[in-house]
């Protein structure tokens, strides 16, 4: 009995993958070797977004990012994110390795319902997260009208 080796695709595309990303890297060299400035671009820190009931609470994760490198604004019913994260120069670029890490400017805002009250709006930043408090308008309270019957 002939034993047949098991065929699996998704293993040959990645390998073929990984031949094309050598290839590629090889010929145009990597963003260091070129002298542009690794790991520049746009990105996004990711968010959580949840409603305790008196106040709407947005968790943002910005790991590396001092709190002066972050501005909260709130105005016309919208919460603005943004800052930017710069490329360390404490090691000489041609060192590097891998550069995985992104770097730059982000922007983010998120429309706010008019419950929200921009004089009850907190934020502090702790182990890379920073926690943006939006406190509520008083509601007015339902008001009970009894009928009479006659």
């Amino acid at each position: 009995m002939a034993i047949v080796r098991f065929w699996d695709p998704m293993k040959e595309l990645s390998s073929l993958q990984n031949r094309m990303n050598r290839v590629f890297e090889e010929t145009f060299g990597s963003p260091l070797y070129r002298g542009e400035q690794p790991g520049v671009g746009t990105w996004s820190p990711a968010v959580d977004i949840f409603d305790t009931g008196d106040e709407i609470i947005v968790k943002a994760e910005v790991p590396g990012l001092a709190k002066d490198q972050i501005h909260v604004e709130v105005e016309n019913g919208v919460l603005t994110l943004h800052g930017e994260r710069k490329f360390e120069r404490e090691v000489k670029e041609e060192n590097y390795h891998r550069v995985e890490r992104t770097y730059g400017a982000f922007h983010r805002s998120f429309s706010l319902p008019g419950s929200v009250d921009a004089e009850k709006v907190r934020a502090e930043m702790k182990d890379g997260i920073l926690e943006v408090r939006l406190g509520k308008r008083e509601q007015a309270k339902p008001k009970q009208i009894t009928v009479a019957v006659k």
